[in-house]
This record gives structure tokens, sequence and C-alpha cells, in this order.
């Protein structure tokens, strides 16, 4: 029995493109850089803002560079996360069902870590129990890090009662790295042939009380 749903946020709970889009181009403008397209962003997405910025920079960028286009990123994505970003649809419904069902539920994000807490107390308020993202303290993903911090703070004892629900390979091999089950979703960032080794691909949010019920 599934007691605690582990989500990642961007592209699994929250379209956050437009945004990273746009602050990422903005960096860039502010670097003197070429722009980047959506899909190029969208493809750069889920290992980090630092894994972003740096594949946005030209291959060949100073670590000076990169620090200073992070740091530009970060203050603008700051002041903009919320212009365009909105949950996915029934997202909301999806999560308030799990409460009601008496699940837990986690967030863990490669996104710096006061934003991860910004956005989802924003969009979702408590139907979120615990939200991590990436500090000096916790790795990013793939890395255990983030999803052994929500086991812990929400006292759950038995891994087998943990899924992990993603939009990535990033995200499939967290939960393969944890040994728990894993939801990959395909209105996310990925293409869906990426998302081949999940336990369970889904289509759409209902999906996911759908698979709870059966694990």
């Amino acid at each position: 029995m599934i007691k605690c749903v582990v989500f990642d946020l961007d592209g699994t709970l929250l379209n956050t493109l437009d945004d990273l889009f746009e602050s990422t181009n903005f960096a860039l403008k502010q670097m003197g850089f070429a722009q980047r397209t959506k899909q190029e962003v969208r493809s750069f997405v889920g290992n980090g803002v630092r894994k972003l910025i740096e594949r946005a920079l030209p291959c060949d960028s100073e670590q000076i560079i990169t620090e200073e286009c992070l740091r530009i990123f970060k203050e603008n994505y700051s002041k903009n996360m919320y212009n365009n970003t909105k949950p996915y649809n029934s997202i909301e419904k999806i999560l308030q069902e799990l409460k009601l069902n008496g699940v837990k539920t986690g967030v863990v994000s490669n996104k710096f870590d006061s934003a991860v807490k910004e956005l989802c107390q924003r969009y979702f308020g408590n139907f979120i129990d615990v939200a991590v993202g990436q500090s000096e303290n916790i790795l990013p993903k793939p890395s255990t890090d983030g999803v052994f911090k929500v086991i812990q703070d929400l006292q759950i004892k038995d891994l087998s009662e943990v899924v992990y629900v993603g939009d990535s390979d990033v995200d499939i091999q967290t939960a393969k790295n944890a040994n728990i089950k894993s939801i990959a979703v395909t209105w996310g960032f990925r293409d869906r042939e990426i998302l081949s080794g999940a336990d369970f691909i889904i289509d759409e949010p209902y999906g996911i009380i759908e698979v709870v019920r059966r694990l």
C-alpha cells in the first residue's frame, strides 16, 4: 500500500517552461550571448539551473562567465517565476484526492531550494507536505538525497510504501537509485521514448491515482 507519493516539480506538477525560457534568455542577453529557442531550453531542463545555464551557454565558456550568467538568471527568475507558470490540468484535484485518502506528498526538485518551497506554497499550499530543492546539503538528482529527506521527514518506514512521479530520465534514475517504484508522466519536458525505463508511464494526471491504488 502506497503511503507517500514523491513528485518532481517542473514538467510534472507545474508547467514552468515559459518562465525558465524567458529568464534564461534574459541572462544570455545580459551577457551578450545568442538567444535560445524554447525547444532548446526544454531540452536543457532537468538537472538543475546550473546545468541549464551551462547547456545554454557556448560550450567553451569559462567558469567565471557561467557563474555570472547563473547569478543573473537566479535574480531574474526569482522575480518572474510566477509570470506564466501554472499547474498542469487536474493536478490540484489529484493532490487533494491523495490528501483525502491519507497519502503523504513530497516534492523533490533540482531547482534551487528557495524557489521550490515558494512555488509549492503558492500553488499547492498544504497539499504538499514537504518540498525539497537543491542546496549545499542536497545533491541534485539522480542523487537520492532529496528523496530520502522527504521519506525521513514524513516518517515513512518502508520503501515499498513510496512511489516517485516525474517527467524525465533523471527522475526514473532517481527512483531506481532509491529503490522505489517510478511513474513517468508524458505531459512534461521529455518525449515518451526517453521514459521507457519507468515502472509505469501515464498520459494524464488521474493515472497517478490509478497506479497508487494498484500498488
